[in-house]
């Protein structure tokens, strides 16, 4: 039976290989002109710059984090693995996005280069750098959880010998569960700060160089613009990278704890491992459906996408049932509903999401109209939006949720339900791989957009880019609204396996979570408070730092001679520097919330007001998220249609109200709400790693 485990690091390495050969054959391309090759040395060098700088900062963190849980497993409060899953969960996080966000300042220009031949050619190049990302994140995951999973199952069974295989499979799960905290953590770091940098520079770029100085987007004597372009790097290549790759990772392993409550032992906590390789092989055969024909339309372009997508999804359902069937037994056959039903929510939130946010759709183009009566209906109306976008999701969450729970045995074993839960948060996932492509593929577009204004190519090459790019702010808020919910789905599966971990730990412990109790309803508040908390704090920090961007274009314009006449470069790495100090600053405060609560509820409220916590700010988080990212996307595709020539073209007052919105929605899209799906998961990671202490040392017992 353990052999058909080897799947998931063959599939694994199988990914990673893949991955090399799309970069491969991306980089044979040729990046274009010697003004466009300048451009994108420019970009590149500017995120180098910034993630060596967010490396050295987070790596002082994870040291001091190391230490401390050093210390807390030398008193037996954690295993000994523990702090070193810690650190191999937050490196390979890492350093799936550091390559992410390579190939990708490496792909902008050979795009733009690539759009000058014909469309398709532009979407290949585009798609190929964005489908390296996506495997190599599913790829280091899956062989992250391979490479713990078979050395503790060695270590359990040759070294320090667990007979009992039941207690062995519920040992290696309990300490696999931990480094999804390193990797959270990472998450957390990459997409604050990336959304901080990103934030600031598109909103300082905006206002001054659009509205105050009524010039192009992109034009290069704007000083924030390259900054811009290094922001959709680090902050929407980088910083999604490293927070799917935490999903990914931590429903499978949260998955596999589960199946061990459940009952279903070595057997469960395989599905969803075996589950995840058959999606990398899935995801690999959807790429090479992926492709336009010259003079597509918006819908065109976004088929031929989905229709990659959509045949990995297939594929997985396919694959899965006769999968259940033979590791489960016919008796458990129900656990595939669950499979299906995480496929078609993480289908159905994508399409919904791209109804309220793409401009093909009525409610962005109504959100474009309210801008013909100025910046404050527009902002009033992108908000009505946002709010109304929950519904849907929302509602497909929780179906999902039910669906799962009661075709897995939910009615009969509370556990069965569970495991049920946990595997749709698989089965959504599944498709990581492709999916994430698509959303990767975005800011390469965008960047290829800017090279083609700044180089000054010809008209059709910039309406091709503008094509691709138009389609990449779609699937960037769809692969939004993919993550918030996979993410809504694994805080689900980790909250379930706190409180498994709660029992391993003391098995005589009886929870009390009815809302009557008081430490229950408290966690409830403070957790519901959390996530409003955090985007206070992250808003701020993007309005701060855009100030400074601000100021300092404006200076550049006017004590620089000649800088808007064209005769005189601007000063480029000031703006790139501002950013990445205020990145650096304001991300440490954030990012520590979801470490320092759980452990100081913990202490205070008990076990209970910790599970109170991680359900108020799941059940907040979610709708939050989905608001904000929505909001956000509608504001910027509203932006885009009028800029297509509707409502009175570029320039127009509609124009200028509807610029307003968009950097209004900037940090509601790309920095507090995408981030708030990895606070609600790291809230669930610190408090498994911290539970031991938790229940030694709470004032509530």
């Amino acid at each position: 039976m353990e052999k058909i485990t080897l799947l998931a690091p063959i599939s694994a390495l199988t990914a990673l290989v893949f991955a090399a050969y799309l970069a491969w054959k991306v980089m044979r391309l040729p990046q274009g002109n010697a003004l466009m090759v300048k451009i994108s040395g420019a970009i590149r060098k500017g995120a180098n710059a910034y993630l060596r700088i967010q490396y050295r900062g987070v790596a002082l963190f994870f040291g001091g984090m190391f230490i401390i849980l050093i210390v807390l497993a030398s008193f037996k409060f954690l295993t000994p693995f523990v702090p070193f899953a810690f650190l191999t969960g937050g490196f390979f996080s890492g350093l799936s996005g550091f390559i992410g966000m390579k190939i990708a300042t490496a792909a902008n220009a050979r795009t733009a280069n690539a759009a000058g031949k014909c469309l398709d050619s532009g979407l290949q190049v585009a798609f190929s750098s964005g489908a390296v990302m996506g495997f190599v994140v599913v790829g280091l995951g899956l062989l992250d959880i391979s490479i713990w999973f078979y050395f503790l199952n060695f270590w359990y069974g040759s070294v320090r010998i667990i007979a009992d295989e039941a207690l062995r499979i519920q040992a290696i799960t309990s300490a696999m569960l931990t480094f999804g905290m390193g990797a959270s953590s990472m998450a957390l770091f990459a997409r604050v700060g990336g959304g901080i940098f990103t934030k600031a520079a598109d909103v300082g770029a905006d206002l001054v160089g659009k509205v105050e100085a009524g010039i192009p987007e992109d034009d290069p004597r704007n000083p924030a613009v390259i900054a811009d372009n290094v922001g959709d790097n680090v902050g929407d290549v980088a910083g999604m990278g490293a927070d799917l790759y935490e999903s990914y990772v931590g429903s499978i392993v949260a998955t596999g704890a589960l199946a061990v409550a459940a009952g279903h032992g070595f057997k469960g906590v395989a599905i969803p491992m075996v589950m995840a390789a058959i999606g990398i092989l899935a995801s690999i055969l959807g790429t090479f459906f992926v492709k336009t024909k010259e003079n597509a339309d918006q819908k065109t372009l976004l088929m031929a996408l989905r229709r990659g997508v959509w045949l990995s999804a297939v594929v997985i359902a396919i694959a899965a049932f006769p999968l259940v069937y033979y590791m489960l037994g016919k008796e458990n056959i129900g656990v595939y509903g669950a499979v299906l039903s995480g496929l078609m929510a993480g289908i159905l939130i994508g399409y919904f999401t791209e109804y309220y946010t793409s401009d093909t759709y009525k409610p962005t183009q109504n959100l474009a109209r309210a801008s013909q009566t100025g910046p404050a209906t527009i902002i009033i109306s992108g908000l009505s939006l946002g709010m109304l976008s929950t519904l849907f999701p929302v509602l497909v969450v929780c179906v999902s949720i039910y669906v799962s729970y009661h075709v897995s045995g939910g009615g009969t074993s509370f556990d069965h339900g569970l495991f049920g839960i946990g595997l749709s948060a698989v089965g959504m996932l599944s498709t990581l791989g492709i999916t994430l492509a698509t959303d990767a593929y975005g800011p390469v577009a965008d960047n290829a957009g800017g090279i083609a204004e700044m180089a000054h190519l010809g008209k059709e090459v910039r309406a091709r880019t503008d094509a691709l790019d138009s389609l990449g702010n779609t699937t960037a808020a769809t692969g939004k609204g993919f993550a918030i919910g996979s993410a809504a789905l694994t805080a689900l599966a980790l909250i379930a396996s706190y409180v498994d971990q709660i029992k391993i730990i003391k098995p005589e412990y009886v929870f009390d979570l009815s809302i009557t109790n008081p430490n229950v309803l408290i966690g409830l508040f403070i957790g519901g408070m959390l996530p409003f908390l955090f985007s206070s704090l992250t808003m701020n920090a993007v309005g701060r730092a855009a100030m400074s961007i601000v100021y300092e274009v404006r200076r550049q314009f006017k004590e620089i001679i000649g800088l808007m006449e064209g005769t005189a470069e601007p000063d480029y790495e000031t703006c790139v520097a501002i950013c990445t100090k205020a990145a650096q600053r304001e991300m440490i405060v954030p990012a520590l919330l979801a470490i320092v609560f759980p452990l100081g509820v913990g202490l205070l409220l008990g076990v209970n007001g910790v599970a109170g916590l991680l359900a108020g700010a799941t059940v907040t988080g979610f709708i939050l998220a989905v608001m904000m990212a929505n909001s956000g996307g509608a504001w910027d595709n509203a932006k885009k249609y009028i800029e297509s020539g509707e409502l009175g073209g570029k320039g127009s007052d509609a124009h200028k109200a509807a610029v307003v919105g968009d950097t209004v929605g900037d940090p509601f899209k790309d920095t507090a709400g995408p981030s708030i799906n990895i606070l609600i998961k790291l809230l669930s990671m610190a408090s498994i790693v911290f539970a031991t202490l938790i229940v030694k040392f709470s004032l509530v017992k």
